[in-house]
């Protein structure tokens, strides 16, 4: 048992530093090209992916858990670099914007069944699944463009957070959708229902809470109390909503938020910063090693028609 648990931690390890070296030697490639960062760790993650030849990590799984935190630490930081006020300026672009969005991709998606012969109802399916985007892969591009605070930045980041709620509604409605009944809808009712009694009362404790916390965690002039704090604020609200059937990332950004209320909020981000990135590169790494190039070749053609 020993000496699997020695293997096993070698092993570990040794992914680790395939990991790092794949986010190093991609995202100096990335910067050569005058890419975007995020684009150069996908591609060390094909490199490193056991789906490609050549040295691979051996469990996924761990650092798929890994990612998450990238996710949460992004949408976290983002959360506190915003402002309620600048989320309100764009609410009603956001929440009309979203659904109409996702109504379009639907409706595309069955006009493109439609064409190639096949029934509508897995065209619409197409159409919801690519229709939602990732609030966290926008906001690292918009931050890598330096258009995070810009109107349009806005714009998308509200876009893709009522999104997120939205994909709330789809999970439930997709595996049933050739039986949806009302059974089904009190379902989605009650999911958002208990969502939203969960997160209100905890925002608004936590609204009043959270900024007087930070200013005394402060005074006791110790880093490391300091981002433990944040630390846990961020964590912990991904963590409800997430409890609630919500996404991690809207839990992170909210939390964010809340931060944002306090005095301390750019030193809070100037500490979260250095973390940050660090697991933001090991999440796109290890969405990249996901990615099967071999399927992607064979399937060029029906990707295309997408």
């Amino acid at each position: 048992m020993r000496l699997w648990a020695v293997v096993a931690e070698s092993i570990f390890f040794r992914d680790l530093a395939y990991v790092f070296l794949a986010a190093v030697g991609g995202g100096a490639l990335a910067r050569l090209a005058g890419q975007p960062l995020v684009l150069g760790y996908v591609l060390g993650g094909i490199l490193i992916s056991p789906l490609t030849p050549g040295p691979a990590v051996s469990d996924l799984h761990t650092f798929e858990l890994f990612a998450e935190i990238g996710v949460i630490l992004l949408m976290f930081s983002v959360g506190i670099e915003f402002s309620l006020h600048d989320l309100l300026r764009v609410k009603w672009v956001a929440l009309l914007g979203a659904p109409l969005g996702i109504a379009l991709s639907v409706a595309m998606g069955m006009g493109v069944a439609a064409l190639l012969g096949w029934p509508l109802l897995p065209g619409a399916v197409v159409g919801m699944v690519i229709s939602v985007a990732s609030t966290m892969v926008l906001a690292r591009l918009l931050m890598d463009r330096g258009e995070l605070h810009s109107r349009h930045g806005r714009v998308m980041i509200g876009i893709t957070l009522v999104e997120d709620l939205a994909v709330v509604i789809l999970i439930v409605i997709i595996p049933t959708l050739g039986t949806l009944d009302a059974g089904r809808l009190l379902t989605i009712a009650g999911t958002l229902g208990r969502a939203l009694l969960i997160l209100v009362p905890a925002g608004y404790v936590a609204a009043r809470i959270i900024p007087p916390l930070m200013t005394r965690v402060a005074r006791m002039h110790s880093d490391e109390m300091f981002l433990l704090v944040a630390l846990a604020v961020g964590l912990g609200t991904a963590a409800l909503t997430q409890a609630a059937g919500l996404s991690l990332a809207l839990g992170a950004f909210l939390a964010g938020l809340i931060i944002n209320g306090s005095e301390y909020a750019h030193e809070t981000l100037a500490r979260l910063l250095p973390l940050r990135d660090v697991f933001v590169a090991l999440f796109f790494v290890t969405i990249g090693a996901l990615i099967d190039p071999g399927s992607l070749g064979a399937n060029i053609p029906l990707l295309a028609t997408k």
